[in-house]
């Protein structure tokens, strides 16, 4: 009796013990490791049941796969390659195009060699591609280029939408009207006088958007004749195609000499459509590339702000000013928190020269003058940021 009394009792201690007893902890699921491309920055999220959604970091959630890249690592990859890609446009007189020696002429294609003189002392270290206007931002998205310099305007929806960091404007630029003197002979001439004309334009720009934009606001009906390619364009509009061409000012005048069989035959009315800032651009949240894209252009326009050419650059080494000797690389380590050498400016003027002179080079045969592209002590709106 007091046997089976016992084993009662042990049973039902047994018993107890078993639901009072926690559940033993699940495995823990090994954790995902999402490591942005050229990004030190490692987030990790608890794994996720396959087919559910992952979790995220309430502070450092991860880009979706078509966001831009963010923290690139562009220098490192050029400087390592020993050569800059650079997009540019590739047809347009003045600024980016291939001369009948085949070699690669005009303003944004000088910025472009005055990068890599910045970076490899040579301003030949660089491979450039002949982009469309559809194209372009693609090609900078994709990595194709490294940076584009291609005429293009800095605007709020490409600077959010695009995935597109500008550098600053190398050149201000406004939309303007070219017409035929048959049809208005005085420049003076406002757009409702061009009701019922019919307008030559390049798609997939922002001149196409501000010609319905002005045209709309001057009650003045039109017909737009429109092209993917400016060449096309002007083609048209020299055949008869079309009354008149609109673009960017500075691409009537130059397109204008260069492939116009009459050029005195026609007239760019004063009216100005828009404001278009044109600058180089680079992939989003590539900081420490965009910053070197940016300071140079700034020290050239600093090296004409101080009277600073490729002639002279030398004579200036001695000088005693702080501000020279900082912008030429004699003292202090600018350079240095750029991820380049401290003489990178002292490279890109001596090879290339200040941006008077780059603007001179390509831009003065065709007419243009320096007007708002002047230095702000000129009247114009060029202002360099500090080098200190």
């Amino acid at each position: 009796m007091r046997q089976l009394f016992l084993f009662t009792l042990m049973l039902m201690v047994m018993l107890v013990l078993v639901s009072c007893a926690a559940p033993a902890p699940a495995p823990s699921a090994p954790a995902t490791v999402i490591v942005t491309r050229e990004v030190p920055v490692t987030v990790i999220v608890p794994a996720t049941p396959e087919g559910a959604a992952p979790a995220t970091s309430a502070t450092q959630p991860p880009a979706p796969p078509s966001a831009p890249l963010v923290g690139g690592n562009t220098l490192k990859a050029v400087l390592d390659r020993g050569r800059l890609v650079c997009g540019v446009h590739g047809t347009f007189q003045g600024f980016g195009f291939l001369d009948p020696d085949g070699k690669w002429s005009g303003f944004d294609v000088d910025f472009c060699r005055a990068w890599a003189a910045a970076l490899f002392d040579d301003p030949d270290a660089v491979d450039f591609r002949g982009l469309s206007a559809q194209e372009r931002f693609t090609a900078l998205q994709a990595g194709e280029v490294d940076v584009l310099s291609r005429n293009s305007t800095w605007t709020l929806a490409r600077d959010t939408e695009l995935g597109l960091d500008f550098g600053p404007t190398t050149f201000y630029d406004g939309q303007a009207m070219m017409v035929k003197k048959a049809l208005i002979s005085v420049p003076a001439a406002s757009l409702a006088d061009l009701d019922g004309a019919s307008v030559c334009v390049q798609s997939g720009t922002t001149t196409e958007l501000n010609l319905a934009d002005q045209m709309r606001a001057a009650g003045a009906n039109y017909t737009p004749v429109v092209f993917e390619d400016q060449n096309a364009a002007f083609q048209a509009y020299d055949e008869g195609r079309c009354d008149g061409i609109t673009s960017d000012r500075s691409q009537l005048a130059t397109q204008g000499q260069a492939v116009l069989k009459n050029p005195d035959d026609n007239i760019i009315l004063d009216v100005v459509m828009s404001k278009e800032p044109l600058a180089p651009a680079v992939r989003h949240g590539d900081n420490v590339w965009g910053d070197v894209i940016r300071w140079v252009v700034y020290g050239l326009i600093q090296a004409e702000e101080l009277g600073i050419n490729s002639q002279n650059v030398d004579d200036f080494l001695t000088s005693e000013d702080p501000v020279i000797r900082r912008l030429l690389g004699v003292e202090g380590d600018l350079g240095l928190k750029l991820g380049v050498t401290n003489d990178f400016i002292y490279r890109a003027i001596k090879k290339v020269g200040n941006y008077g002179e780059v603007f001179e080079r390509n831009l003065a045969e065709y007419g243009l003058t320096r007007g708002q592209n002047a230095t702000w002590q000129n009247g114009g709106l060029l202002y360099a940021l500090p080098f200190r």
